[in-house]
């Protein structure tokens, strides 16, 4: 389809995944393995855009485009109230295992840590 389209930058960028998923081990690859590809490669072209200055690339889109969409602060704080009772954990960090074990991989933890520190 992109190449149909004439889209260059995904066609490109799917091109960058294929070659990935071609260079496992395993034939048949999970859902959790591909989105792990995705992240390897969103990282790798995070940094190399820090090392020139810049924020964005077609490429990045794209491939965030891949994955699974994350869910909102709101959302995350919403089942927070909701589900959690921090006075049965010692510390607020604590809480932080059953909130990631609830999300998943829909969530960074980076926010969950920021989002856990706001609540006093």
């Amino acid at each position: 389809m992109a190449m149909k389209a004439k889209d260059s930058d995904r066609t490109w960028a799917i091109r960058v995944l294929i070659g990935e998923f071609g260079r496992q081990p395993e034939k048949e690859l999970s859902d959790a393995q591909i989105e792990a590809i995705i992240k390897k490669l969103i990282k790798s072209e995070r940094e190399l855009l820090a090392a020139q200055g810049r924020d964005v690339s077609p490429f990045l889109t794209i491939m965030e485009e891949y994955l699974p969409q994350a869910v909102s602060e709101e959302e995350i704080r919403a089942w927070i109230d909701g589900n959690l009772d921090f006075s049965k954990f010692p510390n607020r960090m604590q809480a932080m295992r059953p909130i990631m074990n609830h999300f998943g991989s829909a969530t960074d933890g980076n926010v969950v840590k920021k989002i856990l520190l706001s609540y006093s």
